[in-house]
């Protein structure tokens, strides 16, 4: 490779990492708008709504492409299912949490999902855990019960949805990795988008109440970033491997703290940071280790987020 070619790549894997950065301060404020919603109108409606948003943007992404009716055309539709009813899970999940957990805390709960995903990579996947990184798993999890702790986050239903959300995102992101083997993106996306539409709209529609001018807006506002922060990120992603701009997605915890302080008024205490910067290393040292064995590993960043 010349030096020219080499500056060139390097150029390319910033500008990725950049608009990875910019992609996860977008979803950090659709997190705070949608706190501030779910405090006013049920969780599911506000999902249900956050959800039209997303369908049209990923199903006008994949027509561009090839027909939906192609796109539909799967090798394990159950599996593709699946992944829907758990994104729709996950999302249900922290929305729920939202109401209860201040926003710092919740993303540092939250975060421990690449944990997760160690572990369940094992009876999914059939991948081996060396006693390494099952370490680094455990040290993870020490750090979210320091979170947890008697005298930290209130343990409420708040913390059980914010846990089960980690859970089903963490599980999501597997059966995607089993799935991408035999489909395409195009598939998954459409897949993701349908089963999320349906589930949501099902729910949420039994949840409905009037908005005013201004929460209707807010709603809007959460519809532009979804779509803004995940056409940012394909284009970060056609620059730089996601095993590359992985680990830049715990900037999410520092911009959620930030966003907590600013507009929610709320600081997180110490220990709790401590516990977050536990769980944070440990997922950078499972995610180097996944690295340097050459296993795939999926960004978060590039899938609906959480809401």
């Amino acid at each position: 490779m010349s030096i020219s070619d080499s500056s060139g790549r390097s150029d390319q894997i910033g500008r990725a990492i950049a608009l990875t950065l910019l992609t996860i301060g977008v979803f950090g404020v659709q997190d705070a708008v949608s706190k501030g919603l779910v405090q006013i109108y049920s969780p599911f409606q506000i999902t249900m709504m956050r959800y039209w948003g997303f369908a049209v943007f990923a199903l006008i992404l994949v027509a561009r492409q090839a027909p939906l009716r192609q796109a539909l055309r799967s090798r394990s539709p159950r599996l593709q299912i699946l992944r829907g009813v758990l994104l729709i899970v996950d999302i249900w999940f922290f929305a729920l949490a939202l109401q209860t957990v201040p926003l710092g805390e919740l993303q540092a709960i939250v975060i421990v999902y690449p944990l997760l995903v160690t572990l369940f990579a094992i009876p999914v996947l059939g991948e081996k855990v060396g006693v390494f990184r099952f370490g680094a798993v455990g040290v993870g999890f020490v750090g979210a019960l320091i979170i947890m702790r008697p005298g930290g986050v209130p343990l409420d239903w708040g913390v059980g949805f914010a846990l089960a959300s980690a859970s089903a995102y963490a599980f999501y992101l597997v059966i995607t990795r089993k799935v991408a083997a035999v489909d395409s993106a195009a598939t998954s996306m459409t897949y993701t988008a349908l089963v999320g539409l349906v589930l949501s709209t099902g729910i949420g529609i039994f949840f409905w109440e009037p908005m005013g001018w201004g929460d209707f807006l807010l709603v809007v506002v959460i519809m532009i970033t979804t779509c803004a922060g995940h056409g940012v990120m394909i284009f970060a992603l056609a620059m730089a491997p996601a095993s590359v701009l992985q680990p830049f997605n715990y900037f999410s915890l520092p911009w959620a703290i930030v966003l907590s302080i600013v507009v929610f008024g709320h600081w997180i205490d110490t220990i709790s940071l401590l516990g977050a910067g536990i769980i944070v290393a440990a997922g950078l040292v499972v995610m180097a280790r996944e690295r340097v064995k050459k296993v795939p590993v999926v960004n978060e960043a590039v899938l609906p987020a959480r809401e």
